[in-house]
């Protein structure tokens, strides 16, 4: 099989000048040199937005109308609550869509409306506002005063179109980029509209929404607080950057999710083993991809279920439902997969052009994006992969690396494509198999065109060096102030030179690897997932690990993760 490429090690360098200035600032000097390093390669502009960074607030959260269209939004919504007019919520089938549907309809009936929501099929309808699915939801629920689509609808203009002649006004509340041409609705709320916000997914800005709503009008039994565990799992979940106002939502939302009073998340983390407090790779690897499994392979209503419910038992019976389709994704995905690799080892030349793009009958819509996440990390490509149905029509999304824009690549493809967009790091795209060869060929032309450096090099960038000695209560409590960790404000990745493996350690699962590393005087636990436990390298190691804080039962203790090993240098 062609074998990934060999990664370069590099060392991030801090900016020296925040650095110097971060060591004789009274609020930082106590901080210990490494996470001082750490917050000089954030790119913050001085010592001060550093200890906004380190204590985020809810007081520091800016006025909601700020955002392009808010104050049309709000208008609209309490002009349905005064009248009140029947409104549908239409969202999408991922966890940042029904987090945000969770959200409106607590808020809505806040106001005294039984908004009902919909979700669309995937395979049938596909993503967004559709008018196969706009029928299909005025069939179940009929035609409302009001409908808002949630985390879709900003390049609906046909459809925007089709619900005015209706006589259905439409709210639009999403974070996807825009075309030139608008919808024409009632309220277009979009941050990227503005030059400022960006950062915001939906169930962010319905959060801004439903605080310009309580601006406006008041409601004392509702406190918007508590909702604040259904941000934080659609924020993380959708890989926003966790900048400014997204890092303080999530940082008190998974404080909130900790203790969620909701019987569905309180099931759903039961069913993965999660007691207590909870980080943001629990919801990357545990919470989110049960949430997105239903709506990957059928309809995301259990999700939307669960969220939703306040019976226990039903709440038990949806999260072993999700548990359920989550094991039939990762089959699904595990063949696709498979199919995927075995294609790059028939012609290995499909790894050395600048973006991989490949298709299948075989594959499943539902879970491409996932493949091309894995084959974009393990080849330092943009990757897109196509599930191309009985009648010849493929349903495809892509992944790319720093540097390259997918949207951009996506542009310039126009002509070869039925339809495509999303963001530069992640798309979708619909196009028709005869055009698959040709669409590859334009899409390798148009990331070269992008690649003006080293973008589609491979490498293992790694934040600082440390000592195993360095590793103590202290600087534990001091690291955890840079939590959470996430897109935009990345795990750090350590190297540490010169450890000796202390074997045979503990194999788990053939694959992962319990052991302990000893450097000098010091030892400390390590545990190396998916490690070449048959083939280790030669001892002494240089090692790049990260560090993992893990809470039980209100106990806290420090994992360290392996992530590549080398004989040392």
């Amino acid at each position: 099989m062609s074998s990934p490429p060999e990664a370069r090690w590099i060392l991030r360098e801090p900016d020296n000048k925040l650095l110097a200035a971060l060591g004789n600032d009274p609020a930082h000097k106590l901080l210990p040199p490494l996470v001082l390093r750490l917050l000089a390669q954030r790119g913050f502009p001085d010592a001060d937005t550093c200890a906004e960074f380190l204590h985020p607030r809810l007081a520091s959260l800016h006025d909601p109308f700020a955002l392009p269209g808010m104050k049309q939004a709000v208008e609209r919504i309490l002009q349905a609550v005064d009248k009140k007019e029947s409104v549908i919520l239409y969202g999408d089938y991922d966890v940042d869509g029904v987090t945000s549907l969770t959200l409106m309809t607590h808020t809505l009936r806040a106001y005294g409306l039984q908004p009902r929501s919909f979700l669309p099929l995937r395979m049938e309808e596909g993503y967004g506002l559709s008018l196969d699915g706009l029928s299909r939801c005025f069939e179940e629920h009929g035609k409302p005063a009001l409908l808002i689509a949630l985390d879709c609808g900003t390049g609906s203009v046909t459809e925007a179109a089709w619900l005015a002649e209706q006589g259905v006004d439409c709210v639009i509340v999403d974070h996807h980029e825009p075309n030139a041409d608008r919808p024409k609705c009632a309220a277009l709320l979009n941050p990227k509209l503005g030059v400022e916000q960006h950062y915001f997914c939906t169930v962010g800005l319905v959060f801004k929404l439903a605080h310009a709503l309580l601006k406006m009008r008041r409601v004392d039994s509702f406190d918007l607080r508590e909702h604040l565990d259904l941000v934080a799992l659609g924020t993380v979940a959708d890989l926003v950057p966790l900048h400014d106002e997204n890092r303080i939502l999530v940082q008190r939302g998974l404080e909130k999710l900790g203790r969620t009073k909701r019987p569905g998340l309180r099931a759903l983390k039961q069913i993965v083993g999660l007691d207590g407090e909870i980080q943001t790779h629990h919801i990357g690897y545990r919470l989110g991809p049960r949430l997105n499994a239903a709506g990957r392979l059928d309809t995301a209503q259990t999700a939307l279920d669960l969220l939703l419910c306040e019976d226990a038992n039903d709440a038990r019976d949806c999260a072993e439902l999700l548990d359920a389709h989550n094991r039939e994704r990762q089959s699904v995905e595990e063949h696709s997969l498979k199919d995927a690799l075995s294609m790059i080892e028939a012609d290995p030349a499909l790894t050395q052009r600048a973006c991989i793009v490949l298709g299948s009958r075989a594959w499943h819509p539902g879970v491409v994006g996932i493949v091309a996440s894995r084959i974009m990390r393990d080849y330092h490509r943009p990757a897109l992969i196509i599930a191309f149905g009985e009648g010849g029509i493929g349903k495809g999304s892509g992944r790319s690396v720093s540097g390259i824009s997918l949207l951009d690549a996506l542009d310039t493809c126009r002509h070869l494509i039925m339809r495509g967009g999303g963001h530069a790091m992640a798309a979708g795209v619909t196009l028709e198999e005869k055009n698959l060869v040709d669409f590859r060929e334009a899409m390798c032309a148009a990331v070269e065109s992008q690649a003006e450096g080293d973008e589609l090099t491979a490498r293992h960038e790694v934040d600082a060096e440390l000592n195993l000695k360095e590793l103590t209560d202290s600087f534990f409590d001091s690291y955890s102030l840079l939590e959470p960790f996430g897109m935009g404000n990345h795990e750090p990745v350590f190297l540490c030179r010169g450890v000796e493996p202390v074997l045979p350690g503990q194999i788990l699962r053939e694959k992962h690897w319990k052991l302990h590393l000893r450097q000098g005087r010091e030892t400390r636990a390590a545990i190396w997932f998916n490690a070449p436990v048959n083939e280790p390298p030669a001892a002494p190691w240089d090692v790049t690990l990260r560090l993992q804080r893990q809470v039980y039962r209100g106990r806290e203790s420090w994992q360290i993760m392996v992530s590549h090993v080398r004989s040392a240098e």
